[in-house]
């Protein structure tokens, strides 16, 4: 039975990793039937200030967004002007691959579940690349951290910037890669494959994707505070410093960096900017049927079909239409969607059987506000707040049968990492990071251990059982070495 509360355990959990992390600022919202129960924040949305956070401070949400579109692609769909299974070259006559065959296939349903083949790819970095040229520069040579550093990177590379759908369409047609197979086959994260969502939501409607998202979507559900650019705030001041993290000497320093980057050929993917208020109205669309206050935002099929889990993206966990889908959490049907970004980490959580929404938010990325979403989720479900609902036995594995996954694995998106045998366990090592914890669970599939929460990594053979790519982070990753 849950108890309807969060106790004191999770608070403190909250400080232990808030701290941790030297996260600036951490803020939560929980709801149950669309009222906000829960509030709390920690730190602040403006360190050298001292500002606090409030339940209507303006964070980045990242691709949380993804879902924004999805619920667009089905207002779309109930007005007949497109079906999910169209193909996309009906609306993008102009998207090529280097395989003409699967292109054909490639649908709109495919592009909402990351299964239309699509390897991870460079484009957003050269999407982003002029707003991340605006970024802080230090003299010493050392990056920021993590994959924002390896974004600082690429996109300072001497590169065409990609700033338009039609731009972002000709320089996927001139890239060399392989698909990961037939459409529907394969799943993949795929920035590219949303961001081309945008392109269609604004050739069938006839106006922009940040138009027909406003119109359609934050106006009618009352969400005054969400924008794709902070100027259309109107004197809200209540809004996030974005920080960065960077190492150096083995200290990693975290620093305010005021430049929110933007990729206008890419904003279907993960730019709309939002508050916990604002998140709890719009999780209502998929808690309350589509219907958000007096708005009827979606039909209760469509929401239906947005939290389907129609294609696996790691082991008990589904992709449906811009959103995750885990069966079975806890005995529950668990919706959610994390966003990552510059100063931006996001989670949002729906357990509609149970009325409970809720969402978090931290002004620096690549720290653990999804884990802290969660550990509150459990704590509210009488668990403690550093369990686990997955529950998977650890097999044991020869180091022979390790030394298969043993390589580099590197993708356009620009991740790249490592795979060794330490102690006859896997390793995996990437710029910045070592992973030691890791657990094989069975079929090519290990649990990886990395900052407070639990990642998959599955290795995928081709015909002659030659491992060829790697699931991490939900991307497919090519073996290069």
């Amino acid at each position: 039975m849950t108890q309807q509360t969060v106790t004191s355990e999770f608070e403190q959990y909250c400080q232990e990793l808030v701290g941790k992390y030297d996260i600036p600022g951490f803020s939560i919202g929980l709801a149950k039937d669309g009222q906000l129960f829960y509030e709390n924040s920690f730190g602040y949305r403006d360190v050298e200030n001292n500002l606090p956070l409030t339940s209507d401070t303006v964070f980045g949400i990242g691709s949380v967004t993804k879902s924004f579109t999805c619920v667009a692609i089905m207002q779309l769909q109930e007005a007949g002007k497109l079906n999910v299974h169209d193909p996309v070259i009906k609306y993008l006559p102009e998207f090529k691959t280097s395989n003409e065959e699967y292109t054909k296939q490639m649908t709109i349903h495919h592009f909402m579940t990351h299964s239309a083949g699509l390897p991870p790819l460079p484009t957003l970095f050269k999407a982003l690349s002029k707003t991340v040229a605006n970024d802080p520069k230090f003299d010493d040579g050392v990056n920021s951290e993590g994959d924002i550093g390896k974004v600082e990177q690429e996109a300072t590379k001497e590169q065409s910037s990609v700033e338009t759908y039609e731009e972002l369409m000709e320089d996927i047609a001139k890239q060399e890669f392989t698909l990961l197979g037939a459409p529907g086959t394969e799943f993949s994260y795929s920035n590219d494959s949303y961001a081309l969502l945008g392109a269609i939501i604004e050739r069938v409607s006839g106006v922009s994707y940040e138009q027909f998202v406003r119109d359609y979507i934050l106006v009618p559900a009352g969400m005054k505070n969400s924008v794709f650019h902070l100027e259309e705030l109107n004197g809200h001041e209540d809004i996030s410093s974005l920080y960065n993290s960077r190492k150096k000497d083995d200290k990693t320093i975290i620093f305010e960096s005021n430049n929110p980057w933007d990729a206008p050929s890419m904003r279907a993917a993960g730019f709309l900017k939002s508050t916990v208020n604002d998140m709890l109205k719009y999780a209502e669309i998929f808690r309350n049927q589509g219907k958000v206050g007096d708005a009827q935002i979606l039909t209760p099929e469509s929401v239906e079909l947005i939290t389907t889990p129609h294609i696996e993206c790691e082991k008990g966990r589904y992709y449906g239409y811009g959103v995750m889908v885990t069966p079975d959490y806890y005995g529950y049907k668990l919706v959610d969607h994390g966003g990552s970004i510059k100063g931006v980490a996001a989670q949002l959580n729906i357990l509609p059987e149970l009325g409970l929404t809720g969402v978090s938010f931290a002004n620096l990325a690549g720290v653990p506000s999804t884990k802290l979403l969660f550990s509150a989720f459990a704590d509210y479900l009488g668990k403690s707040v550093k369990d686990s609902h997955l529950s998977d036995v650890e097999i044991e594995i020869s180091e022979e049968e390790l030394k298969q996954y043993v390589g580099v694995y590197a993708s356009g998106e620009g991740s790249k990492y490592t795979v060794g045998i330490e102690d006859r366990k896997l390793q995996v090592q990437a710029e910045g990071f070592e992973l030691n914890d890791i657990k094989p669970i069975g079929n090519d599939t290990f649990i990886v251990s990395f900052r407070e929460s639990e990642l998959a990594l599955r290795f995928v053979k081709d015909e002659h059982n030659n491992v060829i790519r790697a699931a991490f982070g939900f991307r497919q990753t090519p073996k290069v070495e």
